[in-house]
């Protein structure tokens, strides 16, 4: 299993989901980022990009950064299936 493979998908994923949003402004950016992962993203992805963020993330681009703390705060952060209210 190549663990640090992964985790650099995930990374390259984030960074890439904030190049869509990017354009809607920091906030809406931030909420649209964490929405998209906590929608679409597997809970297991979920649980291994906020374990990364909260070793210090340094891989995540800012808005990614902000969008993953986002979902990290979210009652339902490790296994829930989406932000229903961002």
């Amino acid at each position: 299993m190549s663990h640090d493979h992964s985790l650099d998908r995930l990374i390259y994923m984030a960074n890439q989901i904030e190049k869509f949003f990017q354009a809607n402004g920091h906030d809406a950016a931030v909420a649209g980022i964490a929405d998209h992962i906590a929608k679409f993203w597997d809970p297991r992805m979920r649980k291994q990009i906020i374990e990364y963020y909260h070793a210090g993330g340094s891989g995540l681009s800012e808005l990614a950064r902000a969008g993953v703390a986002l979902l990290a705060t979210a009652p339902s952060a490790p296994a829930g299936s989406s932000m229903e209210s961002g």
